[in-house]
């Protein structure tokens, strides 16, 4: 567990960037820069395929994500911006576009993605859920979590319940991939029991406890369970961070504590106190954010150990941190989670921005290159800064 002395120093950065640095950006300010990096996002968009060219598979599931996450926060601008429309050619393209998945860990144990495209069949079945599921049940989980929140826009129109459906579908092929060690699977080919996979799933379950009265018990009963198991499971270090994964005698492997690893986390035991009404998961969610903000951070700015070169899967990871972190902020305010998360916010946009409003990947400056993964990326922090400043 993080030292009081820990949290102490937290709050007393905040407090030191507040008094040291100008005031932070109003709402309208924030919510008008996330406008602009939208339009800038869009450049990337292929309407023919749903995704965002420049990054992955599960890399666009994150984009559309955001892109709900800010419709939620402004639904007029949303529509404005043509979101709903967006969010549902994705739906409907994506899923007739087939990819074979080749995932791998580098030396340094960072997830590489390599999609290769298959030509697009004339017809897909039943929704086309068969393109929304692969090999490995951490895209499915993504995916299962952007359904949930396009769900969660609930503009006039949208067709909302499909997605929830989608989601319900997705959750029962992860729910296959039971593990030898507990929880599940990093993917259907091989035996790696990793932390991302077990916290999407049980963000997925609690997600669908709270969005699906008629099965609570049912989804709930499982989120519950997952996390029984995750908190015990080793993965969670002594410094209450949150390593990759588990070795083949399921013990902590030591892996890195990437970024979205302390994230999805945070936003899954959200879910899970507002299903089942215990702060308590608030309160732990809270000090995991806290070592993630002790620990993997430079100057108070997020930081991942590979920047700058983290390729396409690492450049989504810091966003998923900043996402997660804003839901556990809305559901248990902290000043140094608020200061923290406008502070990042600010960074970006003054200092890892170009003349053409591409958001890079180190937050802190200068910017050097740009691509739909690190720029939703850095726009995740951008809505998280609307949602709480």
């Amino acid at each position: 567990m993080v030292s009081s002395s820990s949290v102490r120093g937290l709050a007393t950065r905040a407090v030191f960037y507040m008094s040291s640095h100008k005031a932070f950006e109003s709402q309208a300010a924030y919510d008008a820069n996330t406008v602009t990096a939208i339009h800038t996002l869009q450049a990337w968009y292929n309407q023919g395929t749903g995704l965002w060219d420049t990054t992955g598979w599960w890399n666009s599931a994150n984009v559309m994500t955001v892109l709900a996450d800010y419709a939620v926060q402004n639904h007029d601008s949303a529509n404005s911006l043509g979101i709903p429309n967006i969010i549902l050619n994705t739906y409907d393209q994506a899923q007739k576009t087939s990819f074979q998945a080749i995932k791998s860990l580098n030396g340094a144990g960072l997830p590489i993605s390599t999609y290769v495209k298959i030509p697009r069949r004339p017809s897909i079945t039943a929704r086309g859920f068969d393109d929304f599921l692969n090999d490995y049940y951490d895209d499915e989980g993504w995916w299962a979590l952007a359904l949930i929140r396009s769900h969660d826009v609930g503009v006039s129109g949208l067709g909302d319940q499909k997605f929830l459906q989608a989601a319900m579908r997705i959750f029962e092929d992860m729910k296959g991939g039971a593990s030898t060690c507990g929880g599940i699977y990093w993917s259907k080919v091989g035996t790696y029991t990793n932390a991302i996979a077990n916290e999407l799933y049980l963000k997925v379950a609690a997600s669908l406890a709270n969005r699906v009265p008629g099965q609570k018990d049912y989804y709930l009963d499982i989120a519950k369970k997952e996390w029984d198991w995750f908190k015990t499971s080793g993965m969670i270090n002594q410094d209450n961070l949150i390593n990759d994964g588990l070795n083949d005698n399921c013990k902590n492997n030591g892996g890195n504590t990437w970024t979205y690893n302390q994230g999805v986390i945070l936003g899954a035991l959200v879910e899970l106190s507002k299903a089942t009404g215990d702060r308590s998961f608030l309160n732990e969610a809270s000090s995991i954010a806290t070592a993630a903000i002790v620990h993997l951070t430079r100057d108070g700015i997020l930081y991942e150990g590979c920047e700058p070169d983290c390729g396409a899967d690492g450049a989504q990871f810091k966003g998923i941190f900043m996402r997660n972190l804003r839901e556990l902020q809305q559901a248990a305010p902290q000043d140094a989670f608020k200061n923290f998360l406008l502070q990042n916010a600010d960074t970006i946009w003054a200092k890892d921005r170009n003349n053409q409003n591409q958001l890079g990947p180190t937050w802190t400056g200068p910017f050097a290159t740009a691509s739909a993964g690190t720029h939703s990326s850095a726009m995740d922090a951008l809505v998280a800064a609307i949602a709480v400043a």
